[in-house]
């Protein structure tokens, strides 16, 4: 369903969230009607889901690419498709065992009379997705994994800086799923505005840090729950006892995916004083591998609208003239100033300073801040003076160090000896802490995310039990009760 302001009568925002909420309320009609769902129920809920990414892979492409300008149909394959395939069949395959009570232990001594205590997961109902436009299909569709194994329905708003892309979806959607089942809500920010509004049972917003505020103040007027994927500058510590060349071609893999516009993408290198040098070389040995030619390569993909290359743009204008060293790796020595897809090539800034933009603002492009440090503790502290990243990369083989700097920093999630990695892993919880996000999801993690967790305590059939805990007071309750004040 489209509810674009365009299309709606009278296009003020009262219109729009009540478009929405008709929606949000037949759904949720639709979940008391039924009741749980049944392991098969949400097996097909997600099968479904797996098919139309199948069925559509081609068009799913097609999309993307014409939203970003381009990005190459591997690129999509890999990360929107196969990438999201993955979780949704983990989903399917584990969501019977998720399903079952959890038996927790019972308050000494009533277990031993035949009380009994169980965790039982609910479904919440139904769930709002926010997703994004750097990976569309893939934060569309990856969080429905635990979504429906939880036994939710869910209306999705996609984001409007990929209209090509999220009107497909909308179709995909609407093939396959009653719209009490699955929805698709599209439109600008009003739309976008509205949809926050509404009471759903949970709210999943994948973005930037500075909307998630709104998105948040929003939800609290119905109370409405929150997961918050967010982003952050995300810092690679890079150990005196690395091996730069395999340390600088998987910085520069994860910098260069999607031309860097990945929430979790290496955002700042911390590097020894004396390997500074050895790391510029590597990097632009393994750029030249990756990436002979920029400009019109199919492997190298566009920044996704205007706005953001002239932003990305400004942070290396105002780096350079505030001092930093500019190294822009440019194997074929392309001119980049006329082109037709915004194409910005892998560019290092050397020696930045805290003043740069490039400093304070989560990059989201093709551009690496390079920093040198004389001990790992200044990295420690650097990391902790600033707000708390969703990713944090440590390359090295010392064991010691590693554990010291995983230890005494804070981040949503840690890759060692390589980036991004650890969001791939479906049985590690994937979210942020502070301005990062909040929540986790995927695999297991997942489910209970939009799950509730109801605790069902079965009293013993004893009468005496219960009797323990009644007036008239006496001699022995003062005992019992004694006997539990102490160290």
């Amino acid at each position: 369903m489209s509810v674009a302001e365009s299309n709606v009568p009278g296009t003020d925002t009262d219109s729009i969230k009540a478009s929405i909420r008709q929606i949000v309320d037949r759904q949720r009609e639709a979940f008391l009607a039924e009741g749980p769902p049944s392991v098969k129920r949400r097996q097909d809920w997600i099968d479904r889901s797996i098919g139309l990414l199948v069925d559509y892979k081609d068009e799913i492409a097609e999309a993307i690419s014409a939203d970003f300008g381009h990005r190459s149909p591997e690129a999509t394959m890999l990360t929107d498709v196969a990438g999201t395939i993955g979780p949704l069949k983990d989903a399917k395959k584990n969501v019977a065992s998720w399903m079952k009570s959890e038996k927790r232990k019972t308050l000494f001594p009533l277990g031993l009379f035949g009380a009994k205590a169980r965790v039982d997961y609910q479904p919440l109902g139904v769930v709002g997705v926010i997703s994004p436009w750097n990976f569309p299909v893939n934060l569309t569709f990856a969080p429905l994994g635990g979504i429906f194994a939880a036994g939710n329905r869910a209306i999705i708003k996609p984001s409007e800086f990929t209209p090509a892309t999220s009107e497909l979806m909308a179709r995909m959607f609407a093939e396959v799923y009653d719209e009490t089942e699955v929805a698709v809500v599209t439109g600008g920010p009003a739309v976008g505005e509205a949809f926050t509004t509404q009471p759903f049972d949970h709210l999943i917003f994948t973005g930037a840090t500075s909307v998630a505020r709104h998105v948040m103040r929003a939800a609290a007027e119905n109370l409405v729950p929150l997961t918050l994927e967010l982003g952050g500058k995300s810092p690679v510590i890079v150990s005196e006892s690395a091996d730069m060349e395999d340390t600088a071609a998987k910085i520069m893999n994860g910098k260069t995916l999607n031309a860097g516009q990945i929430c979790l993408a290496p955002d700042y290198v911390m590097i020894p004083e004396n390997k500074v040098s050895s790391f510029v070389e590597e990097a632009k040995k393994s750029v030249a591998t990756m990436y002979p030619t920029i400009k019109d390569n199919s492997d190298y993909t566009s920044i996704v609208n205007q706005r953001h290359y002239d932003r990305l743009n400004s942070y290396i204008d105002d780096a350079r003239a505030k001092g930093a060293e500019i190294v822009e790796i440019n194997p074929a020595n392309e001119d980049f100033s006329q082109q037709p897809h915004r194409k910005i090539p892998p560019t290092l800034v050397l020696n930045p300073t805290e003043d740069m933009k490039i400093m304070q603002e989560e990059i989201f492009g093709p551009l690496l801040p390079v920093k040198t440090y004389s001990k790992v503790q200044d990295t420690v502290d650097y990391v902790n003076q600033h707000e708390r990243p969703l990713g944090l990369y440590y390359f090295g083989s010392d064991s010691a160090e590693e554990n010291h700097v995983v230890t005494n920093t804070t981040s949503g999630g840690v890759t060692v000896n390589d980036v991004i990695m650890h969001i791939t892993q479906e049985d590690l919880p994937f979210g942020g802490v502070g301005p990062a996000g909040m929540g986790a999801y995927h695999g297991h993690d997942g489910f209970k995310n939009f799950s509730h967790a109801k605790a069902v305590y079965t009293q013993a059939k004893a009468k005496f039990v219960a009797e323990l805990f009644r007036p008239p007071f006496g001699t022995s309750t003062a005992k019992r009760i004694k006997g539990q004040i102490k160290r």
